[in-house]
């Protein structure tokens, strides 16, 4: 067992009062008797030098040296009091009660063949409920001393706990902010990117074809910064509150989206009837699903023929996107792989796997095997 340290201050101050009593006993057992002086003073002196072991790993074997030094003469009886109680402070019970039984035997001893001031009944009485009391006292400020320290851990655990909680909370609001941006503004970002080729690659379309395109490109700029403050607006609420649950319709308002930006998009919306049956939570992922998924063809495979197939029955929503990738030499393109990386963050399929999950769905993402790429979802719920 680990032995409390003591200050040396205290230390030095224990010491010095048990040099104090000590002296006393001695100097008052002999002002009128001086037979015996020199055992005194030499028990007395062996006494004080056992007693710097007592804040050591040796406090036993110095309590149970200073027990039988006890026996010996008065003069040990300062320290070997001082021994027991701090057995007792720093040791377990089961060695502490031996070394208290050690003592209170050494006094017994003692009042056997040297003079005390009461009846030998009393003082063993009195003997045996001294030594009762500094082992219980030294065990109740053991464990005490055990109540403060744990409190101080768990202080110090809970403070440590709560930095913890902090850092994770910041990270999941900067994780939940940019995924945020990456959901609402790379749709957007992207229909503007495929317009403005067009325009950059077509330089001598129609005038009337370049105004509608560049029509377009303004108010996909315009519609970018109402996104943009969306977000904002959201992200300074509750972080529970997402705001507007996107409805299936949504889904079909992505798509021509993409189709005014020149992709060619196949789409059959599912019945009302049954949409309207899909939870907010469902419908939000499927949004997301798209949206991500006509993303990731406008940059990868620009010029590819993309489908949506979206079926809603059993109980699930079971949404895919497809295209038949890009055509060779066109502009702009990259490879990518089943992760979604590519010349875009690396993000996106990795936030849309975190969707899923959370609604005890599953996402696939990879290339098809005859070409193009492929982004899966299956989104269960209670009906």
């Amino acid at each position: 067992m680990h032995v409390p340290t003591v200050p040396s201050r205290l230390l030095a101050g224990a010491w010095l009062a048990i040099a104090a009593l000590t002296v006393l006993v001695v100097v008052t057992a002999h002002l009128d008797a001086p037979d015996g002086l020199l055992l005194d003073v030499a028990v007395g002196l062996a006494a004080l030098g056992l007693c710097g072991l007592l804040f050591t790993r040796h406090a036993v074997a110095a309590a149970l040296g200073l027990a039988v030094l006890a026996a010996l003469s008065p003069a040990a009886t300062p320290a070997a009091t001082a021994a027991t109680l701090q057995v007792a402070r720093s040791r377990p019970l089961r060695t502490a009660l031996p070394v208290a039984v050690a003592g209170a035997l050494g006094h017994a001893v003692q009042a056997l063949w040297h003079p005390v001031p009461l009846p030998l009944e009393w003082w063993l009485l009195c003997d045996v409920a001294v030594h009762a009391a500094l082992l219980g006292w030294g065990a109740f400020w053991q464990e005490r001393a055990l109540v403060l320290w744990s409190l101080r851990d768990r202080a110090r655990r809970a403070e440590a706990e709560q930095e913890q909680r902090v850092t994770e909370a910041r990270t999941a609001e900067r994780t939940r902010i940019a995924r945020e941006m990456h959901d609402t503004l790379a749709h957007r970002l992207s229909l503007l990117a495929a317009t403005a080729g067009a325009l950059e690659y077509r330089p001598d379309a129609d005038p009337v074809a370049l105004a509608a395109a560049a029509g377009r490109v303004r108010s996909g700029v315009s519609d970018a910064l109402e996104d943009l403050r969306q977000v904002i607006r959201l992200l300074r609420a509750d972080p529970q509150d997402l705001g507007h649950a996107p409805t299936l319709a949504d889904v079909a308002r992505l798509v021509e989206e993409a189709r005014s930006a020149g992709s060619d998009v196949a789409y059959d919306a599912p019945p009302t009837d049954v949409a309207d049956q899909v939870p907010p939570g469902v419908r939000r992922t499927v949004f997301r699903v798209v949206q991500e998924g006509l993303t990731n063809a406008r940059r990868h495979a620009p010029g590819a023929a993309v489908r949506v197939d979206l079926e809603l029955a059993d109980g699930a929503a079971r949404v895919r996107v497809t295209d038949d990738g890009a055509g060779p030499g066109t502009p702009g393109v990259r490879p990518r792989s089943g992760t979604g990386i590519g010349p875009g963050s690396g993000t996106g399929i990795v936030g849309l796997r975190e969707r899923v999950t959370l609604l005890d769905g599953r996402l696939d993402a990879g290339a098809r095997a005859g070409g193009g790429f492929v982004l899966e979802a299956w989104l269960p719920w209670e009906r």
